[in-house]
């Protein structure tokens, strides 16, 4: 009776999906009095925004510690883990410019301006040097109480650094912050389940105030994102096996085929991880090499959500009628990059995510409401990115090691 039971339940993403569609039916059925959906329906999605702001800071704090201390003994790994880190985070960095420059480019979410109630504040911005300057908090207890991220950021990655460098002396502070952030996974778990619910109550309101013309801009967003998608893939993804790995692309993709198959259905980095290793291993990546890079960019490697963070974070302020200048599009690449860090693996990933780079320069976050809808139609192709990232990344680091071409007999 409970397998039964289990085959009836809908997946979560036909819920939300449920939710955006009965949200939007009921928009236009309240469009003759929008002040009801306003006053009844629309506080309950303001609560769900609430808890995901709690959410934000001591979630992406207690994560990023754990992902800088996985990096375990700094001495046995440190050069691997070095090439490893520096390639993620470079890609990530070009994912999120590209997401940033093509929503540009597009104007994706332009034509149309919604009214928000929630107080945003767009001052001019410090210049470049100030941004990177403030990065570093001279007050990490006040960063964390304005909820500067990019601040809370780096002082997460200080912090993991610091107990690693410790050692022996800090595993009570590192087993503090590894329960602190399995609680903060369990309180989100919890949340993410209102999701359906929540996009019902924020895009009823938002269809009986401003019509239905606010989802004309919904297809235009998807068909951006996955241009962002195929241009990454081209330009950077294509480039680095032909140069770094000295490998064919199309052989390439024909070996990991499965993983991208398997990562594309499961949407989860995490659980097609497994299969990943064995595509590793066709591809010749040496155990000691695969075991390392695989795992790790299953955490911190989120190149095709780098790419939706910068393209989402110009769709809405565009819908909301905000303009962003160059320095708060840097702070926006900047914030997808780090963030990657330490929201991977996370239920609700993408929300989370995309609440810390909306904060980050001020976005309002009912924007997340508009995009929740259509996430799964780009959850598909973004997880699928990001496992040709790991394995590319994979493939680079045991080449340099000399650890690429390895067969099954000598590894054995």
């Amino acid at each position: 009776m409970e397998t039964g039971k289990e085959r009836r339940k809908l997946h979560f993403s036909v819920k939300v999906m449920i939710g955006l569609l009965l949200g939007i039916a009921a928009g236009i059925a309240l469009q003759w009095k929008p002040e009801i959906a306003n006053t009844y329906i629309k506080p309950f999605g303001t609560l769900y925004l609430n808890a995901i702001k709690m959410l934000i800071v001591p979630l992406v704090f207690s994560s990023i510690v754990m992902g800088a201390c996985g990096l375990g003994d700094v001495k046995k790994f440190g050069r691997i883990g070095l090439k490893t880190v520096a390639v993620y985070m470079v890609t990530t960095f070009f994912a999120a410019s590209i997401g940033v420059i093509l929503a540009n480019v597009t104007n994706v979410g332009q034509g149309l301006t919604l009214a928000t109630e929630q107080a945003v504040e767009v001052s001019e911005a410090p210049n470049i040097v100030d941004t990177l300057i403030n990065i570093i908090p001279t007050n990490p207890i006040q960063a964390m109480a304005e909820g500067n991220m990019l601040q809370i950021i780096a002082f997460a990655l200080f912090m993991g650094a610091g107990i690693v460098m410790v050692g022996k002396k800090a595993q009570p502070v590192m087993a503090f912050f590894d329960g602190f952030a399995d609680i903060m996974y369990q309180i989100t778990g919890v949340i993410m389940r209102f999701t359906p619910y929540a996009v019902f109550a924020l895009i009823c309101p938002t269809i009986a105030s401003n019509g239905v013309d606010v989802l004309l801009p919904l297809l235009s967003f998807v068909l951006v994102v996955y241009a962002g998608f195929l241009i990454h893939l081209a330009l950077v993804y294509f480039t680095g096996i032909k140069v770094l790995v000295k490998m064919s692309p199309i052989q390439f993709i024909k070996t990991v085929w499965e993983a991208i198959v398997i990562s594309f259905t499961t949407c989860s980095s995490s659980a097609t991880l497994p299969v990943t290793m064995e595509c590793g291993k066709k591809l010749g990546i040496s155990l000691p090499v695969r075991s390392f890079t695989l795992p790790l960019g299953a955490t911190i490697n989120m190149d095709g959500g780098a790419i939706y963070q910068g393209i989402t974070a110009l769709f809405v302020a565009n819908l909301f009628g905000i303009h962003l200048s160059m320095s708060q599009q840097l702070v926006i690449v900047a914030t997808a990059v780090l963030a990657s860090v330490g929201t991977a693996g996370v239920a609700g990933a993408s929300i989370i995510m995309l609440g810390t780079v909306l904060s980050s320069v001020g976005l309002p976050l009912e924007g997340i409401a508009i995009v929740a809808g259509v996430d799964k139609l780009i959850d598909m192709p973004r997880t699928s990115i990001n496992i040709i990232g790991d394995l590319m990344c994979s493939a680079f680091v045991a080449r340099t090691e000399g650890e690429l071409g390895v067969t099954e007999t000598e590894e054995t």
